[in-house]
């Protein structure tokens, strides 16, 4: 080796041992490549982080990609999944610090019907963020990380729990989600502000969207029914609600701004209030296939956005039972959730049924003999219909066999003298042949008031009654493998299907229609609501049940103080009675009906 070569090797050493000195790591730079390479570690070996009473570590943190963090708001990509729990005596919630969303909802009062915890959801059911763009980037912080603020989550002096969380653009620029469960309500208040992102956020029409998606499990036996009862509701400003399809899958834009929206399951509802309301709201609902879920509800809506330095919107959520009183307390029109049957049904239910069973209600009564007593009372308010009903059945009774006698006399080939024949009979009697139906459909909306009552009544859910074990949903002491998608009978429809049965073979014995063709649609159309009514809550069929067996009794009683005899003199002395000439609304419609035939007929014959 000659000098120079020893030289530049000489150089070559003294360059690498002066970059090594120079370019060497501080103690800082060494202790975070430490930690960077322990968390690696974690990752790897699957090791779960220690936890507190009110903090749950729900992963260990991934892998941090230096790209990443340089993107906006990327240091908030990665991060450690905490769970903070809120609770008071009713609801238990549990808010993840990833995308600072209510994660997980218990309700501490109630139950699955299997006898489990009620859940409303929990884990990834349930999304809830905003989304937005800023420059370079999509942001969506459902995905983000968020960082609780301040020691400890309870505010002095009161019995409410409050937790900030805090999406970090910079020290000056943040997004603040401040959760708050004060007293023993459904209710959690949820707080949004925005501060310095006036210059950052790119919005069109400046508006921020809200995601926000849950699926919804089963939580009733039937799991058919639940999904029929379950919708997105929606109020506008206005005050008007609506909703969306029941029993398909439904998508909706609402271009009115709306104060709330519905997330309605069968029993149980989770409602979101806006102080600003949502613009341009995009709503769907799809009907879950797969087992154990019940449906799958999505909106994204717009929010008011004014530009400014700071912004704030607040919200409320409402995780409660769908209870009539529970929803009418809490205001805002929450209790229009509950279906309770259109038109004369719907006025039924509010202002007659619903008053007269919480009056029951308050005397701690098993539900059972609470419909039971229910039943008397609107039996009793519509005896005076039923007894006029009867006593116009008895009439046309008395009548037959001289409607027989006209009918054999005059033929029925022709039937416009016919017909004029028995409304002179009618007329000379002083008996209208709808007296007898009339009664009957005033008392139909009743009846058709109680097919919404009872099924979304939440007070039978879980309240057995003899043999029955929840008056919410079908008894089925009887089971077997599906045929046709039946796989139970129900032995309370068995019981209302056979007394009404009962009911009509009665009638038909005492109200002169023995020999009627109709008389067999009387036999049917029990046989037919048995199939429709079998896996309908037992509280419906055993309202029917009832209902059929004090019909049956009080037809039976009014017949023994009606005697045929006496009836029929009475006639006989009002046809020897002067006519007048006077004719009731019924009399004259006949008439014209009878002219128009006539009409009709001589014209058809001139052809």
């Amino acid at each position: 080796m000659d000098r120079n070569n020893l030289l530049g090797f000489i150089l070559i050493f003294a360059i690498l041992a002066g970059s090594f000195y120079l370019m060497k790591p501080s103690q800082d730079e060494i202790k975070k490549e430490q930690q960077l390479q322990d968390s690696l570690k974690r990752v790897k070996d699957g090791v779960v982080l220690p936890t507190d009473s009110s903090k749950t570590i729900a992963q260990a943190s991934p892998v941090v990609d230096s790209a990443a963090l340089k993107q906006p708001f990327g240091a908030a990509s990665f991060g450690t999944e905490q769970l903070i729990s809120l609770e008071n005596e009713r609801i238990a919630v549990k808010i993840s610090t990833k995308g600072g969303r209510v994660k997980t909802v218990e309700l501490k009062e109630e139950t699955n019907f299997d006898g489990s915890k009620l859940v409303l959801f929990d884990g990834d059911q349930n999304r809830f963020g905003l989304e937005f763009n800023i420059p370079g980037k999509a942001v969506q912080t459902n995905d983000l990380y968020f960082q609780p603020q301040g020691e400890g989550f309870t505010v002095a002096g009161s019995d409410a729990k409050s937790v900030t969380l805090r999406l970090s653009y910079s020290p000056e620029q943040y997004i603040d989600y401040i959760y708050s469960l004060a007293g023993n309500d459904y209710n959690l208040k949820l707080d949004i502000r925005t501060v310095g992102l006036n210059d950052l956020i790119d919005v069109k029409n400046k508006s921020l969207l809200l995601d926000w998606e849950t699926s919804l499990s089963q939580k009733e036996r039937n799991i058919k029914s639940e999904r029929e009862k379950s919708a997105i509701f929606y109020r506008d400003t206005e005050g008007n609600v609506d909703h969306l399809s029941e029993t398909s899958d439904e998508k909706e834009t609402v271009e009115e701004k709306l104060s709330w929206i519905a997330y309605k399951q069968h029993f149980f509802s989770i409602v979101l209030t806006s102080k600003e309301g949502f613009s341009n709201s995009n709503l769907a609902s799809t009907v879950a296939t797969q087992d154990s879920l019940v449906k799958f509800y999505q909106t994204k809506a717009e929010l008011a956005y004014t530009g400014q330095k700071e912004n704030n919107y607040g919200f409320s959520f409402f995780f409660g039972p769908n209870k009539y009183k529970t929803l009418k307390a809490e205001g805002n029109d929450f209790n229009k959730i509950i279906n309770m049957g259109w038109g004369p049904m719907g006025w039924i239910n509010k202002f007659i049924t619903v008053p007269i069973f919480d009056f029951l209600d308050g005397f701690n009564m098993n539900y059972g003999i609470v419909i039971l007593i229910l039943t008397l009372f609107l039996k009793l308010i519509m005896f005076p219909l039923t007894f006029k009903s009867y006593q116009s059945m008895a009439k046309m009774r008395v009548l037959k066999p001289q409607l027989d006698a006209i009918k054999e006399k005059v033929g029925e080939d022709n039937a416009m003298l016919l017909q004029q024949e028995q409304m002179k009979l009618y007329k000379q009697a002083g008996v209208n042949p709808l007296g007898g139906c009339l009664p009957l459909l005033l008392q139909m909306p009743f009846t058709l008031a109680f097919f919404f009552f009872f099924p979304n009544l939440f007070e039978l859910r879980g309240e057995s009654f003899l043999w029955v074990k929840d008056l919410s949903t079908y008894d089925a002491p009887i089971t077997f493998a599906p045929i046709f998608g039946v796989d139970h009978i129900s032995f309370m429809c068995i019981l209302m299907t056979l007394t009404t049965l009962l009911t009509t073979w009665y009638n038909n014995a005492t109200s002169g229609a023995a020999n009627n063709q109709m008389k067999y649609i009387g036999y049917i159309m029990p046989l037919v609501f048995f199939f429709v009514l079998n896996s309908f809550p037992a509280g419906l069929n055993y309202y029917y049940f009832l209902s059929a067996i004090l019909t049956f009794l009080t037809q039976f009683i009014i017949r023994q103080f009606i005697d045929d005899d006496t009836i029929l003199a009475k006639i006989e002395e009002k046809k020897k009675q002067p006519q007048s000439e006077k004719k009731n609304s019924f009399q004259k419609k006949m008439e014209e009906m009878m002219r128009a035939q006539q009409a009709a007929q001589q014209n058809k014959n001139k052809n």
